[in-house]
């Protein structure tokens, strides 16, 4: 249960003043729909302003406070063009408060002729004469607008304004309970960090590093403490010990040799099943790498020890390969593999339950169906998560009720992950790391192009879809906003249809989900050549007949991800291109960016370098990894305070005393706090 002193921080949102339904739209978009998601919507920056007497000690661009006395107001002649206030300021300068649309109604009635106000805003020039464009604030007195001269500058969606958010974050700060400090002391004193309630009140008021690096701090600690309970957990639960006798595995004819990392990483997942404590082991491998060879083997020693294995796979279009692929590896050995998604009713799925429940079906491939309540297992000795940063620590804690004692579970990412995320995502789970290339896959070539030669792209794309080859064209993340994300994909969609009719289909995240199959189905058939897509198409489409790549403005894209997409090609016999068409205004980082993209295909190369390039962006973004763990700290943080956190955990739970002592009991209100709340749980259920 959370502890009641935090009750007033998860009061729903509509408990402040001020907010009804027409607020709660735009706030739940921000995401704060209760008291302490308002506490923690910190500011992006501050607008720091200066009090003048008067416009002379005022230069161009500046952010001043000042008070002028309007003279005259100037509407337009068309009424479409702006709406200007003329006003004098002490020593009889005169300056235009210059509105636009609407804004313009509300400039008559708080600018009357003849009358003083206080303006702030940022001090412009347009041809000879000073203006201050849409003045932030405009009051009767000087009072008020002197606590401004420091103003927070907040995210925003439509129908918010900074005030409104301004004061909606007063309140929640005035309603922080006292919390006991959950810090190391010797760590507390180290950094001279303020107290948890008086960091969040700094941390609106202004510029201050120390309150910032405190609120990360105790996200990363929450973070850190919650996975190392998650661990502890394991490591108390009774697993079996899984011998495989090799009977299974000697029968398997692959298409290639095993390269040594594949070998290696084998062994030591062996070593782990061996062991009667649940394997936890993260298999990070390359686009490519042949990590569903290494799972196939893994389960095959499940299977030669007596047990069931299982895959999970987060979309169908993934676990439908997977199943294909892992029935023709493994159909020399004779065994029975099955595969359920939530499409499966009647007869059909209630063979496959049958067969689960009395163990004639060896090996089940599928979505989340597969860890249903109804889905019962007659031993399931091994689970295997593919992308696992798209499942939650809650499902993966689903999975551990699901065998007779708990079955060892191997995680497989295709994102390589450079050694501080990997810390921050899973904790203190083992890897295993794939980081050669099997015999015989090509390297893909990559060139870049400005969008100026679209034309030549797309007659080449064209040649390639007359010659049998199928291709993927990507559109570009217009911005944060999914909807024109969608748009511009349409749009290109259109357009390439226009000239290529039915060869080509549309992917992207809201089409319902049969669409969606529907149209990769055709694409991998065959039927069509080309599929146009958002970034959807990132992880596992594995079409062997494609082998050109077109990524519209590359430049946006991190470079995890343009070499995810990249290795989306390849997977044949012929030679693959990765096209990179890049816009014309291209950033210092985009220029590094695309041309290691050119340089290199090592993707835990190109995973630090995104690192340093850019801060990770979409390593922890929220759009590529499904839910990043932090919202406070920023990759720098990570990188700097997350080896403190950690350290910080490991003393609590092996020299302090856990939980149950006094800064135990403090670290449990954290946990609440930051929703890691699963942590705790694992301690009452464990």
């Amino acid at each position: 249960m959370r502890p009641d002193i935090l009750n007033p921080l998860f009061a729903e949102v509509e408990t402040l003043d001020g907010v009804g339904p027409k607020l709660k739209k735009p706030l739940d978009k921000l995401g704060l729909t209760r008291v302490r998601d308002v506490a923690y919507h910190l500011p992006d920056r501050f607008v720091t302003r200066r009090p003048v007497a008067n416009l002379d000690e005022a230069s161009v661009g500046e952010q001043i406070v000042v008070a002028l006395t309007p003279t005259e107001h100037r509407a337009s002649g068309t009424g479409r063009g702006p709406y200007r206030v003329l006003a004098s300021d002490a020593v009889g300068n005169i300056c235009a408060l210059t509105y636009f649309g609407r804004a313009s109604y509300s400039a008559k009635k708080l600018l009357p002729v003849g009358e003083q106000r206080w303006i702030a805003g940022r001090l412009d020039e347009y041809g000879q004469m000073l203006q201050i464009v849409h003045p932030d604030h405009v009051a009767e007195t000087s009072e008020g607008l002197l606590a401004t001269l420091n103003e927070p500058v907040y995210p925003l969606a439509a129908g918010l304004t900074q005030p409104k958010v301004a004061g909606l974050v007063d309140q929640a700060l005035a309603r922080l309970p006292d919390l006991p400090e959950w810090i190391e002391p010797g760590q507390f004193t180290k950094t001279q960090w303020p107290a948890w309630a008086d960091a969040l009140k700094l941390a609106h008021k202004g510029h201050h590093p120390a309150a910032r690096d405190r609120l990360a701090y105790d996200e990363l600690l929450a973070n850190s403490l919650a996975l190392m309970l998650v661990r502890a957990d394991n490591r108390r639960r009774k697993g079996q010990a899984l011998h495989g006798d090799g009977r299974l595995r000697n029968k398997l004819a692959l298409p290639f040799p095993l390269t040594g990392a594949q070998q290696r990483s084998i062994r030591e997942i062996e070593g782990d099943l061996a062991q009667d404590t649940p394997m936890l082991r993260l298999l990070q491998g390359d686009v490519g790498a042949g990590k569903t060879v290494v799972a196939l083997e893994a389960m095959l020693v499940a299977i030669e020890a007596g047990c069931q294995s299982a895959l999970l796979a987060p979309t169908e279009i993934l676990a439908r390969q997977h199943y294909e692929t892992l029935r023709t590896l493994a159909a020399p050995t004779g065994i029975e593999i099955a595969l359920l998604t939530g499409r499966d009713k009647g007869r059909a799925r209630e063979a496959i339950l049958m067969g689960l429940y009395d163990g004639s079906i060896d090996m089940i491939v599928g979505t989340h169906a597969i860890f249903q309540d109804t889905v019962t297992y007659r031993n399931l000795g091994l689970v295997v998560i593919d992308e696992q940063h798209r499942f939650g620590v809650s499902q993966r804690l689903m999975l551990a009720q699901k065998g007779r004692v708990t079955p060892h579970t191997l995680a497989m990412t295709a994102t390589p992950i450079p050694r501080t995320l990997t810390l921050a995502q899973y904790g203190e789970m083992d890897v295993s790391r794939l980081d050669e290339l099997p015999p015989g896959r090509q390297a893909i070539d990559t060139v870049v192009v400005s969008a100026e030669r679209m034309g030549e792209v797309v007659d080449r794309l064209g040649a390639a879809i007359a010659g049998g080859a199928q291709a993927y064209w990507v559109c570009p993340m217009v911005r944060e906003l999914e909807s024109e994300d969608i748009a511009a994909a349409e749009a290109r969609f259109a357009a390439l249809r226009a000239r290529f009719g039915d060869d080509v289909v549309l992917v992207h995240g809201q089409l319902k989900p049969e669409l969606k199959d529907a149209a990769m189905e055709r694409f991998a058939s065959g039927q069509a050549r080309l599929l146009v897509a958002t970034t959807v198409i990132e992880v596992g489409v594995d079409v062997p007949n494609a082998t050109l790549m077109v990524i519209e403005q590359a430049e946006r894209f991190g470079l995890a991800q343009l070499h995810q997409l990249r290795g989306r090609v390849g997977r044949g016999t012929a030679k693959s291109v990765c096209v990179l068409m890049r816009g014309g205004e291209l950033s210092e980082t985009g220029k590094a960016r695309l041309a290691l993209m050119r340089e290199t295909q090592d993707g835990f190369r190109l995973a630090e370098e995104d690192l340093r390039l850019r801060g990770g962006g979409e390593l922890l973004g929220t759009r590529q990894s499904g839910d990043t763990p932090f919202r406070i700290a920023e990759l720098e943080q990570i990188e700097r305070l997350l080896p403190l956190a950690h350290d910080d955990a490991r003393l609590l739970m092996e020299r302090d005393g856990g939980l149950a002592s006094e800064r135990g009991q403090a670290a449990r209100t954290m946990l609440y706090l930051f929703e890691r709340d699963w942590g705790v749980q694992l301690l009452r259920g464990g």
